[in-house]
């Protein structure tokens, strides 16, 4: 039963999780879509799963995001080994450059950058995208054991198959020694996701501030974040994190003065979409060429991130009075 009630959210996150990661960002081409066929098991298999294992668990998003930063791990230190390739995919692109830490073999801008790209973008924003349009199954698991079982299976593929794919592209192989880190930071942010509490609190009576101003913030945050230079080296590693404090900050404010509901859920992922959205324009898609049907490609992905935010917004103002951050089960 559970398969069947929760088989269309869970099938909605798996392929929003690649449109929000790739193509809202700007990164791929509309050209493209076919490359969903790989880029849907991963990013999809990797949210989907990492939303059935929190929700089971009645933890929160804490722990969502500290396991979309241990996605960001095994993606870029495994799949595509982008946090130690000088040269990734021969594209000249320089990303280790920026404030280059020689002993490690990595670059702290792309390393933070990556772990923020991923822990926010590709995994809790779609998560948060689709819960709001499914209040009623928000905060309860979508797949039964089998259906665990099929996305497991399905991630696996996809990860498997990317990495195949890239290495073919680019036959580079990091170090041992750089292997064996990555895989302990991988294991250590998992533990930390799941030895955070569960928390039982009840929301106040108080009425939470608007979600309208959140979803501002969120969308000034994450655009700034979006507009730091890596030129600036440990200056946009700095930059980075303030923007980082910042938005927790403003978090903990808005729990602070009352309950965290869906629809504030929902603004600080739809700020963060949005950001990636306006963003494509102003960017060169990392494969193919510049030109018209990558912009038609660009407002297409944007307008299609903003009827589910405003579907998403119809679903959870109707459900105000539940809270996502503040209850649990």
């Amino acid at each position: 039963m559970g398969m069947k009630r929760g088989i269309w959210p869970a099938l909605a996150l798996v392929f929003t999780a690649p449109l929000v990661a790739e193509f809202l960002l700007g990164n791929l081409p509309v050209k493209m879509l076919p490359a969903l066929i790989v880029l849907a098991p991963m990013y999809g298999g990797g949210a989907l799963l990492i939303r059935e294992l929190v929700r089971r668990t009645g933890r929160g998003w804490p722990s969502i995001l500290v396991l979309g930063m241990a996605y960001a791990i095994l993606e870029e230190a495994f799949t595509t080994q982008s946090l130690f390739n000088p040269n990734y995919l021969k594209l000249n692109l320089g990303l280790l450059a920026p404030a280059y830490i020689p002993t490690l073999g990595m670059g702290a801008w792309w390393t933070l950058w990556m772990l923020m790209v991923h822990g926010i973008w590709s995994i809790s924003t779609p998560i948060a995208l689709i819960e709001a349009c499914v209040p009623d199954r928000a905060r309860t698991p979508w797949l039964g054991r089998v259906g665990m079982g099929v996305a497991g299976l399905v991630f696996l593929f996809g990860v498997v198959a990317t990495t195949a794919i890239g290495y073919r592209q680019d036959h580079y192989m990091a170090s041992k020694v750089q292997f064996v880190g990555a895989a302990v930071a991988f294991v250590v942010l998992i533990v930390v996701a799941f030895r955070m509490p569960v928390s039982r609190r009840e929301a106040g009576d108080r009425s939470a501030p608007s979600a309208w101003i959140l979803g501002g913030i969120s969308l000034v945050l994450a655009s700034a974040a979006m507009l730091v230079p890596m030129g600036w080296g440990w200056g946009a590693v700095a930059a980075l994190l303030g923007l980082d404090a910042a938005m927790l900050i403003v978090v903990l404010v808005w729990m602070r003065m009352g309950a965290m509901t869906l629809a504030h859920q929902l603004a600080l992922g739809a700020g963060a979409a949005l950001a990636y959205g306006w963003h494509a324009f102003l960017q060169h898609p990392a494969v193919g060429q510049l030109d018209a049907s990558v912009r038609v490609g660009n407002a297409v992905f944007l307008a299609g991130a903003m009827g589910l935010i405003w579907l998403g917004a119809i679903r959870a103002t109707a459900n105000s009075d539940r809270s996502l951050f503040c209850r649990e089960p």
